[in-house]
């Protein structure tokens, strides 16, 4: 699967109605098309193209910029470790070595199963929790060798925290549906009037006055 299915190119539809610029909705549909397939593939960015009216290249450009999205094939799960400084004072470089050892893999690949891809990261913003990992960017912290192990045994069982977990590009499990009342109190570029504030702020002073 590459572009939206029937059913993700009704909601993607719906998303950019939510938006008085349809651009706009480049990246909630990056990250449906995510959610889809599991990374952001080369035909799903043309679909989304075709959607907000822009080039593929620059929905490639937009995706690029951003590290969640994934642009090509990872795992299920994708593994996270901080090795930043906070977390590799307290062991997080040991907890890498190891995860590349259990898993069979060096940071950047992706077990043979498919089930896990594990990366090296910077600073993930848990330094007071360190050291600190992610699982499809949900947050594990303290950990230590013997959390590790049960973390990557539960992932690669296919069973364990499966609700704490879901797939990789599952950015949450309750989707918001808007209907055409509840929209944001958008209004077109074309009908925009400046802030009264600007023009207050942009007012000659007195100040300095001769």
């Amino acid at each position: 699967m590459a572009r939206f299915s029937p059913d993700n190119e009704a909601l993607a539809r719906r998303i950019v109605d939510r938006y008085p610029v349809a651009k706009s909705a480049t990246i909630p549909l990056c990250h449906l098309a995510q959610e889809q397939d599991g990374y952001l593939a080369p035909d799903a960015m043309e679909h989304v193209a075709e959607l907000v009216g822009c080039t593929p290249a620059e929905v490639l450009g937009t995706a690029s910029f951003y590290e969640m999205f994934k642009l090509h094939p990872v795992g299920r799960y994708c593994l996270n470790i901080c090795t930043n400084i906070s977390c590799r004072l307290l062991g997080a470089s040991e907890l890498l070595a190891r995860a590349e050892e259990r898993l069979g893999v060096r940071a950047g690949g992706t077990t043979a199963d498919g089930t896990i891809t594990l990366e090296d990261v910077e600073c993930i913003a848990a330094c007071t929790e360190a050291p600190a990992l992610q699982v499809n960017y949900r947050y594990v912290e303290r950990v230590d060798a013997a959390a590790l192990d049960a973390l990557i045994d539960d992932l690669r069982s296919g069973t364990g925290r499966a609700e704490e977990f879901p797939p990789h590009g599952t950015l949450g499990l309750v989707r918001q549906e808007l209907g055409p009342d509840d929209l944001a109190n958008v209004t077109p570029p074309g009908e925009q009037v400046e802030p009264v504030w600007f023009a207050r702020n942009a007012a000659p002073t007195d100040e300095g006055a001769s």
